[in-house]
């Protein structure tokens, strides 16, 4: 196991924690603003941050792990060879699709880290934080979708088709 995927295995598990911080966050809101009719002013803020971060740092070992949503009524018709290339060319595409939104990101992020843009909320958070996940996720897609690439070029076994 390459320190790589040690790195997205664990940031899956936190991810994963951060996803049950969530449902236990707005669970508690629900109790708090039905029950003792006192909404809570970080539970919704809070979530939203576990939810972000959760998804952004979970992507790259979805992908490594072939647990993303992938159509492939068409590539599962074709012969193995024209399959791989489709394959190559779909994880290109994706790790193109990250660097731009890497870069993207990365601008909104450090603007608002330079400008100290807030979220406005009640809690009023740097903007910042929110804003982070985006281009360290997608760096991290892009490194996956490359690993993917090559792996598939090198000859990785592909999913079972019709011709295999």
């Amino acid at each position: 196991m390459t320190m790589f995927h040690r790195l997205i295995v664990f940031l899956a598990w936190i991810a994963a924690l951060l996803f049950v911080l969530a449902g236990l966050m707005l669970s508690w809101e629900v109790v708090a603003r039905y029950f003792f009719t006192r909404p809570t002013i970080w539970a919704s803020e809070l979530s939203q941050l576990c939810l972000i971060w959760g998804s952004l740092l979970g992507m790259s070992w979805v992908l490594a792990t072939g647990r993303h949503i992938s159509v492939d009524a068409v590539t599962r018709l074709c012969k193995p060879p024209v399959r791989r290339g489709l394959e190559a060319l779909a994880m290109a595409i994706v790790a193109l699709f990250a660097v731009v939104v890497m870069v993207k990101g990365w601008d909104i992020f450090y603007e608002s880290l330079v400008r100290g843009r807030s979220s406005g909320s009640m809690l009023n958070l740097p903007a910042w934080v929110a804003e982070f996940p985006v281009p360290f996720g997608f760096a991290l897609l892009t490194v996956q979708a490359m690993i993917e690439c090559v792996a598939i070029l090198r000859g990785k076994e592909l999913t079972e088709g019709p011709h295999e």
